[in-house]
């Protein structure tokens, strides 16, 4: 088995895109494949040196969240288990194994959810400026890395790859996916950090803030796609 994975290479799966971590591989019309591997990047830049085995903790991690997260929202999951993946999948077991999440296909929605506990990083440089962050007034007086009164859902715009996400205000986000879906994707994304943080609290990790993407599926059902509560997201 392949314990260091820089690059999938799967040739009859159909390559969609190569993103700074995950590969990503079309399965059939209905189920994709999202590779983990070991690449890291720091400011939208991918390093040459990759960490052996991040891939594969990074594909537990989001594991977990999705079966911890499963009752406030559904997720995107078919299944890690590469035994019960499509025969097409399995021939590449050894670069697969471990590090590959059979998912299901959806309509991505152009934005990203961040939710923020607490004041810190993008946040905070905008609060020194103007009081607020992504537009929203917060109460005056906070210090960098202070707890907020209440979980706070700050979207972000999705960028291409090289270029930077913008932090937008929630009504932009409404003009971008329309009130009712980002009223929704609001809520479900503040129960979702509400639910890991409190747990994560218990095991004395405190989330500062995490991203959340979402997916409808072909009924209209929002989905929690992509990972869930990784270092590369939170």
């Amino acid at each position: 088995m392949i314990e260091s994975l820089y690059e999938s290479n799967c040739p009859a799966l159909k390559l969609l895109a190569r993103g700074k971590v995950r590969d990503l591989y079309e399965v059939d019309q209905d189920t994709l494949l999202f590779v983990a591997t070991d690449r890291i990047s720091a400011y939208d830049v991918i390093m040459k040196s990759p960490i052996s085995g991040k891939g594969k903790i990074l594909t537990q991690i989001s594991q977990f969240w999705f079966a911890h997260l499963a009752d406030i929202v559904p997720n995107h999951l078919v299944t890690a288990d590469i035994d019960q993946m499509p025969a097409a999948v399995q021939q590449y077991r050894d670069q697969l194994q471990g590090r590959s999440l059979l998912v299901k296909r959806v309509d991505v929605l152009p934005v990203e959810a961040i939710v923020r506990g607490y004041i810190t990083g993008s946040g905070w440089k905008e609060y020194q400026q103007s009081g607020t962050v992504c537009g929203i007034e917060l109460p005056q007086g906070l210090r960098e890395s202070q707890k907020l009164p209440r979980p706070l859902f700050t979207p972000s715009t999705k960028a291409e790859y090289g270029e930077h996400d913008e932090n937008i205000h929630p009504d932009r986000c409404a003009e971008i996916i329309g009130k009712a879906r980002a009223d929704e994707v609001a809520r479900v994304a503040v129960a979702l950090y509400a639910k890991a943080a409190e747990y994560a609290a218990s095991k004395g990790i405190i989330i500062a803030d995490t991203k959340f993407e979402f997916g409808v599926d072909k009924q209209g059902n929002l989905m929690l796609i992509d990972e869930a509560l990784t270092p590369d997201s939170s």
